[in-house]
């Protein structure tokens, strides 16, 4: 195993790594990078265009559309005080590292098929995917 780069052998020496340690590694294919811009361009979309997200930076509203749309969340049982126990939901990172594209597919699928029903109803999902792919290519 070798670092790909310098930041990835930085990360490593900061989780202790060392060469000859013998570790467990999960194979997964990269995402295409353009995927990973195409969720702030989302983001950045719905910043710009919904009142609801105004002033928001693009990586809030992201968390806030999982969190909404109950997608890429872990949930989470919480004992609160003086009202018992409550379900949570956390959103999952987005990062390379931690959705595979197929995954990450379902979960910008799921948050565009909530802003159709919940804040663009003139809207089809699929429009909403395409609005955020043609602010990719003006990056």
């Amino acid at each position: 195993m070798a670092p790909a780069d310098s930041l990835t052998q930085s990360r490593l020496r900061q989780r202790g790594y060392r060469v000859g340690d013998i570790v467990f590694a999960e194979i997964r294919k990269p995402r295409n990078p353009r995927f990973h811009r195409l969720a702030h361009a989302f983001g950045r979309l719905l910043s710009e265009n919904i009142e609801a997200f105004e002033g928001m930076d693009p990586h809030a509203v992201l968390k806030r559309m999982q969190w909404e749309a109950n997608v890429g969340c872990e949930e989470m049982g919480v004992e609160v005080p003086g009202a018992g126990f409550a379900m949570i939901r956390i959103p999952r990172s987005l990062s390379f590292e931690s959705l595979d594209e197929g995954e990450f597919r379902e979960v910008m699928r799921g948050m565009s098929r909530h802003v159709a029903a919940q804040y663009w109803p003139t809207l089809e999902p699929e429009q909403i995917e395409q609005m955020a792919t043609v602010m990719v290519g003006e990056e």
